[in-house]
């Protein structure tokens, strides 16, 4: 087994995300109709702080959703254990407008097909985007992002962990090498 491995430390993923933030404003010169939604757990904490970026850098504050996909997902029936549900807070309308759906890690893309799912719930936007701090590869489904601060190649067995201050005390993005599960890969 090969010992895990940083990928970003606390420097590495504030200089991506500074990255991803202008990759939005060129895509999107006037913010008007933009929202910014984070799939929980730290895809939320990744769009409050790509929140804050856009808001350095164009003067303007986005409006910010949290999605809990909990319900939506395909292996709840499968043995996936207690669901536990946390709270979907989406105080503003969806209709017309972009979304930028914000998750720590893409891989088989089975979790954004939940927030899809989770986001027409509450309107039809104009369109959705994909920002992902991390693209691990190995889909299953033909989902892919439009905005990815770094790729990331490993196995089906490794896990791709982001951690975030907010969450857990430090900022990093580690692969754990030779391990079993799906609990962060989804």
């Amino acid at each position: 087994m090969t010992p895990d491995q940083t990928i970003l430390d606390a420097r590495g993923l504030e200089v991506v995300l500074g990255r991803m933030a202008h990759e939005v404003i060129e895509h999107h010169p006037v913010l008007d109709n933009l929202v910014l939604v984070g799939v929980r757990s730290r895809g939320v904490h990744l769009a409050e702080r790509l929140q804050c970026r856009l808001a350095e850098l164009s003067g303007v504050t986005l409006p910010l959703g949290i999605l809990d996909i909990t319900m939506y997902r395909d292996d709840l029936g499968l043995g996936a254990g207690n669901p536990v549900l946390e709270r979907t807070e989406i105080p503003f309308s969806l209709e017309e407008k972009t979304v930028i759906l914000v998750d720590d890690v893409i891989h088989t893309g089975r979790t954004v097909r939940a927030a899809l799912d989770g986001l027409m719930d509450f309107g039809r936007p104009r369109a959705i985007q994909l920002l992902v701090l991390v693209d691990r590869g190995g889909r299953e489904l033909p989902i892919r992002p439009d905005y990815v601060g770094t790729h990331v190649h490993s196995s089906p067995r490794d896990k791709v962990k982001v951690r975030v201050g907010e969450r857990d005390g430090f900022d990093a993005v580690m692969v754990e090498y030779g391990t079993r599960g799906q609990e962060a890969n989804l």
